[in-house]
């Protein structure tokens, strides 16, 4: 007996690039939507889930939408309508589809939390016809609570899937030579933009707690080995490592990006230059935590000269290390 088989797309190669995700709007229901997910998650917040989930949803959920909401507001790319994290990571899947495309290759994006989800982005390159999938999570320097809570999402994903493709996952990236050449591009085109010559170059990384680091997380070591080869090849300027955005009132990785900068300019260093080599794309904690709340409270201890530089975006060097990374990988 003949059985018809429905029409199955194939011979494609699937990337899909990975973010940490934003709300879709600074509206407070996004925000506390948002946040509930984020703030859900095992792998970032690893407490007993029972006392957790009283304290998130009737406390951090009725509190914190409002003072989310409020940094969001701040740096909203409004002509767009989007955060400027969902901006930047839609344009780098856009640049490496136009550069791959003649490949097989099919590039799309994704958020761990918020939209697009992983999981609507591995059905529809099923259905584009994808039996290789390339997940690429933008992190340069792997944690715990970043990329392996991607790769939670995928297999849990595709736990729930009857197709299963091949699966490749490219790791932490933190010494790949063209990755460090991309950050002191971007340092020296700072460089060369300013009038002034800084006392000293702050890398701020996302902080993870302390705990995590003592249980064997080795994101602390691959911020540190960043740092210092960018400084083999940047000599200009002094770099030391920080660590921001803590949560909460356990004791997180040090020294603390806030605290450093409201102690520098009482040690004399008071024109500096801060990069975030730890994040792919500007986002709020970039653009309102930094270059924001960072530079006023730098002013404000007594400093004088403060200047942001961006995160790699969608440079082009930027663009080439992925697509570097990505055959690399494949």
């Amino acid at each position: 007996m003949k059985i018809d088989h429905p029409t199955v797309n194939y011979g494609k190669t699937g990337v899909l690039l990975i973010n940490l995700g934003t709300p879709d709007s600074t509206g407070w229901w996004d925000i506390r939507s948002y946040l509930k997910e984020f703030l859900s998650d095992r792998r970032v917040i690893e407490v007993n889930p029972a006392v957790w989930q009283i304290i998130l949803n009737l406390f951090i959920l009725t509190f914190r939408p409002s003072k989310t909401a409020k940094a969001y507001k701040e740096i909203w790319m409004k002509d767009v309508n989007k955060s400027p994290l969902r901006f930047y990571t839609e344009r780098q899947a856009e640049k490496l589809n136009n550069k791959m495309k003649s490949g097989n290759f099919i590039v799309d994006f994704a958020m761990r939390y918020g939209n697009p989800s992983i999981k609507s982005k591995i059905e529809k390159m099923q259905k584009d016809g994808c039996e290789k999938l390339i997940i690429f999570p933008l992190y340069p320097q792997y944690a715990s609570p970043t990329t392996a809570t991607v790769c939670d999402e995928v297999f849990r994903s595709l736990m729930k899937m009857r197709w299963q493709p091949a699966i490749k996952i490219i790791p932490h990236y933190e010494s790949e030579p063209l990755y460090i050449d991309a950050i002191v591009n971007s340092i020296n085109k700072k460089m060369q933009e300013i009038d002034w010559t800084p006392d000293l170059l702050v890398a701020s990384y996302h902080g993870i707690p302390k705990k995590y680091f003592d249980k064997g997380d080795p994101y602390h070591c691959y911020c540190q080995k960043t740092t210092r080869l960018i400084s083999e090849k940047f000599k200009k300027v002094e770099i030391i490592t920080t660590f921001q955005s803590r949560f909460g009132p356990q004791e997180w990785l040090q020294p603390y990006t806030d605290k450093t900068l409201e102690r520098l300019p009482k040690e004399g260093k008071k024109n500096i230059l801060v990069i975030s080599p730890g994040f792919a794309s500007d986002c709020v904690e970039t653009l309102e935590e930094i270059s924001i709340q960072g530079k006023e409270s730098f002013e404000k201890a007594g400093g004088i000269e403060f200047e942001f530089i961006p995160c790699l975006n969608d440079n082009n060097d930027h663009i080439d290390l992925l697509e570097h990374l990505i055959k690399k990988n494949f």
